[in-house]
């Protein structure tokens, strides 16, 4: 028998496009936010004593959902063909640095502040503008704008990932006792 709940909404990709997205950035958008959608479901309920945590060495709870953030605000600013600032350097420095004073709540809302802002700037591109040659880091390695954005929500999806296995692990482990 089927888990779901008639009340559960499908996935994001089945609810169909999202409204002024041009057509070769839907599966971009529907993953992004998807990843905030599974992101605040696989957090709930989970111990906040637990958020810095790393089973087996592995990256904590808290890396996951600071990386997410950092990653897409990244790669927007290299999309929208922009140098990082000091600040996202900084960002990058602390990700992964245990912050006692921010919740696993607010950690998942900076997440979500961070789609919101990209799905508006999806919708200012069209067909022409995603091949327009793009450059990524120090070292300036080429890419195009569908590069990055596709990487955004590729990148996010694999980490949405990794978190949901790290979630269950420490749920159910020696840590949560």
């Amino acid at each position: 028998m089927n888990k779901s709940t008639k009340n559960e909404r499908p996935e994001v990709w089945l609810r169909g496009p999202i409204e002024g997205i041009p057509d070769q950035l839907q599966p971009a958008a529907h993953a992004l936010v998807q990843s905030t959608e599974d992101t605040k479901k696989y957090m709930d309920g989970f111990p906040e004593n637990l958020l810095w945590e790393k089973p087996s060495g592995r990256a904590s709870v808290g890396f996951h959902l600071q990386h997410l953030t950092g990653v897409l605000d990244r790669l927007m600013t290299y999309a929208k063909a922009e140098s990082l600032s000091e600040e996202q350097f900084e960002y990058l420095r602390n990700e992964g640095n245990a912050d006692t004073k921010t919740t696993s709540a607010q950690l998942i809302e900076n997440f979500k502040q961070k789609v919101d802002e990209a799905i508006p700037y999806f919708k200012t591109l069209n067909g022409s503008d995603l091949m327009e040659n793009r450059s990524v880091g120090r070292k300036k390695l080429p890419t195009t704008i569908l590069g990055l954005l596709f990487h955004a929500a590729e990148h996010s999806q694999r980490h949405v990932g990794q978190l949901l296995v790290t979630v269950s692990v420490l749920k159910n482990s020696e840590f949560s006792e």
